[in-house]
């Protein structure tokens, strides 16, 4: 008999948010949970949802843990940036950090978020990994579905042909998809009145200036990834839950093996909603290794 799921953790509404002006003049939207003076922790959201889905919000002050949540461009309140690539997200991101103080933080990299994250830890922003119900890298993965396979060859062949399809995506198509490919213990919790209402206020977010934010996402996130994984030399932990069937098509053992000293960490009877299950468990490990990267106590509860 499969387990029931851990309760979710609270979504909860963040402490603050704002903007602030990248050098060339966008904007950057955040969202942020937890003490103003405590240890960084970056995520970077899954597909489409905006800076108003964190995760943890009834740890983080305990854990001492300043979660901060990135539109990235193009969704939420985040300028949009036509073109854009994993590598320029990276940029953006280090120059948030100068401008709100966040030094080398932890950085979280929800599905699709995840190789965005990547390219953070490759540029060296980053100070610790941790990819949770990771994109896997689906342009070099075997054992793909025909459907997927199908949108990866396209993206291969034709980006922009590809990137004009995902713009016909809405916000409610979008949780539609989500909802029908998930397994049975990741519905349990997206569908809980909680969790489903902060989930429709972030793909509302995200799609508010249309769909190419979330369009160039993900040909972003199918193409070939032009980043040295073997290059990330910060600790690195990659999660899965053993009921995962849309994340990566071995559960990240091959991007384990791709990334220098990267643990992988199997969680049994739990699908792709590890980030809002086992909040605790992934900010305790992240903020552990981080300490251990940086020298710096983490703060206890």
């Amino acid at each position: 008999m499969t387990a029931r799921p851990a309760p979710p953790a609270p979504v909860g509404n963040p402490a603050r948010t704002g903007t602030d002006r990248l050098p060339d003049g966008r904007l950057l939207g955040w969202a942020e949970w937890g003490p103003a003076d405590g240890r960084p922790v970056v995520l970077c959201p899954g597909a489409a949802t905006s800076r108003w889905l964190g995760f943890g919000a009834d740890v983080v002050d305990g854990l001492g843990v300043r979660l901060v949540s990135v539109d990235r461009p193009g969704l939420g309140a985040s300028s949009p940036a036509p073109g854009r690539t994993l590598t320029g997200f990276a940029a953006d991101l280090a120059a948030l950090c100068r401008a709100r103080g966040l030094g080398r933080p932890a950085v979280v990299g929800n599905s699709q978020g995840a190789p965005f994250a990547l390219a953070c830890a490759v540029a060296g922003v980053a100070g610790s990994l941790a990819l949770v119900s990771a994109a896997d890298e689906v342009a070099t993965a075997d054992g793909l579905d025909a459907g997927l396979r199908d949108l990866v060859a396209l993206t291969a062949r034709d980006p922009a042909a590809a990137e004009e399809f995902f713009a016909a995506f809405t916000a409610a198509a979008m949780r539609e998809m989500v909802l029908a490919t998930s397994p049975a213990c990741d519905r349990a919790v997206y569908e809980t009145e909680a969790f489903a209402a902060a989930y429709r206020r972030a793909l509302d977010e995200g799609f508010a200036q249309g769909a190419a934010g979330y369009a160039r996402d993900t040909v972003l996130a199918m193409s070939r990834w032009p980043l040295d994984l073997a290059a990330i030399t910060v600790p690195t932990d990659i999660w899965y839950g053993t009921e995962d069937t849309t994340h990566s098509p071995d559960h990240g053992a091959r991007l384990t093996a791709r990334i220098p000293g990267a643990r992988r960490h199997l969680v049994p009877d739990a699908g792709g909603a590890l980030l809002w299950t086992h909040a605790a468990r992934i900010l305790t490990t992240t903020a552990e290794r981080t300490e251990t990267a940086t020298g710096s106590p983490a703060r206890r509860s």
